[in-house]
């Protein structure tokens, strides 16, 4: 008689986390999720923008050489 208690909150755990999961899901998806550009996905342009900053710094460290560093920034632009 008492297992039927057990099974019930058992039932009511997985009605509340499965809410949650579609409640999350739900929010994430009429957002754009995060870090996403909108609907139409990434931005290309901020990819670009955020590659430059990268290879500025390594250059600027010294991590890579003048013909390393115009052969990277040619491969940027072209994408």
């Amino acid at each position: 008689m008492g297992a039927g208690w057990a099974w019930g909150w058992l039932f009511l755990l997985l009605l509340l986390v499965g809410l949650a999961l579609l409640i999350v899901l739900v929010v994430r998806l009429a957002g754009g999720g995060a870090g996403r550009g909108g609907p139409g996905g990434p931005d290309p342009e901020e990819g670009r923008r955020r590659a430059r900053a990268i290879l500025d710094e390594r250059y600027a460290r010294g991590e890579i050489d003048s013909a390393e560093y115009d052969e990277r920034l040619r491969r940027i632009q072209e994408r």
